[in-house]
């Protein structure tokens, strides 16, 4: 999605920003880094650039009112892609912004890095773009050096490893009427408010609706409505439920083109379970605001991401799995009752 290759690293600056919550405060660099060599920025663009070769998800920025004015991260967005001379002062709003809206007690402090690139690709356009990036995670390093002779030890501490980039974005400049295309990588997501800042509270993100994303939606709410609710309407045994997932996923690795008619009626089949995904689908579609189209290319992409998600293993209780990935009908369920205890019947021609 993203490649850099031809990029180059124009201008960055780092400030640290506190946790306002935690009476911490932000300390800001009266000018921009001087890089010193080529060295330094290309291991800084290997830092910042490399997580986001293999990202899929394209954003937009956008506010709640709807009013995209409203975004302070968009309209400094704007100042550094119209006033480059501008950049360092810029570079001090953003830190000064996150400092304030990143007020959860559990958030981390860090170095913020504001950096201007030339040359960066997305989607076959060469671009100039914005990029905010975060170091939260500190780490230790050990250091080899010759001494008299042999070899001696040192470490340093509170480094940073620059395989491990913690929040990032890039903002690209294009559609800037529609909130600039935004590349984002978050890897504290866990479950708190604290997690969730980055992408709602300082960038305010909303994810394209385009076919990546139409295919992403609609294999994990088939996944949910399989998983969660189908019990609701059906008795179904686990294996049921995986030879449901097995056939939507074979339908998606072999058609190019999705068409809700035709899935529901090759792999739903029941018309009663139609009509449940459907509204299922729809409640989906209303509660995130994210509309799924009846008709869509499927993105080949999206499909890999969702088959690792996707189980196709019936485990029984600690001593047997069971991988199912073709024909239910070879597989019987059934209950001993000398035993008193359930149990699988499977057919097969060959052991291999």
């Amino acid at each position: 999605m993203v490649t850099f290759f031809e990029a180059a690293l124009n201008k960055i600056s780092v400030h640290h920003v506190g946790n306002k919550s935690q009476n911490e405060m932000y300390a800001l660099s009266e000018h921009p880094v001087a890089l010193k060599d080529d060295l330094i920025s290309n291991l800084l663009k290997q830092y910042f650039l490399t997580p986001f070769e293999k990202t899929n998800e394209v954003y937009h920025l956008m506010h709640s009112s709807g009013d995209l004015a409203l975004n302070e991260i968009h309209h400094f967005a704007t100042q550094i892609f119209e006033y480059e001379d501008q950049f360092h002062q810029t570079s001090e709003q953003i830190a000064k912004y996150l400092y304030e809206v990143a007020d959860h007690p559990k958030i981390k402090s860090g170095e913020l890095y504001v950096a201007h690139f030339k040359n960066l690709q997305i989607e076959g356009e060469v671009l100039d773009a914005l990029g905010i990036f975060k170091s939260e995670n500190k780490e230790t390093y050990l250091k080899v050096y010759p001494d008299k002779g042999g070899f001696n030890l040192d470490y340093e501490d509170n480094a940073i490893n620059i395989n491990k980039l913690d929040k990032g974005c890039l903002i690209f400049n294009t559609a800037k009427e529609i909130g600039y295309k935004v590349v984002v990588i978050d890897n504290n997501t866990r479950g708190t408010e604290a997690a969730v800042y980055w992408k709602d509270g300082f960038l305010q993100l909303k994810i394209r609706n385009d076919s990546y994303n139409q295919t992403n939606n609609t294999l994990g709410v088939y996944k949910n409505f399989v998983t969660n609710k189908i019990d609701e309407d059906f008795e179904m045994t686990k294996a049921d439920k995986i030879d449901l997932l097995n056939r939507s996923m074979k339908y998606f690795k072999e058609k190019e083109t999705f068409d809700m008619d035709e899935f529901a009626g090759e792999v739903i089949g029941n018309e009663k379970a139609i009509e449940s995904f459907k509204t299922f689908k729809s409640q989906y579609e209303q509660e995130f605001d994210t509309p799924i189209a009846n008709t869509f290319e499927i993105a080949a992409n999206a499909v890999k991401k969702q088959a690792r998600v996707y189980k196709s293993v019936l485990k029984l209780d600690k001593n047997f799995h069971i991988y199912i990935h073709g024909d239910k009908d070879l597989i019987e369920k059934g209950f001993d009752d000398g035993k008193a205890m359930n149990y699988y019947k499977v057919y097969f021609k060959e052991e291999q």
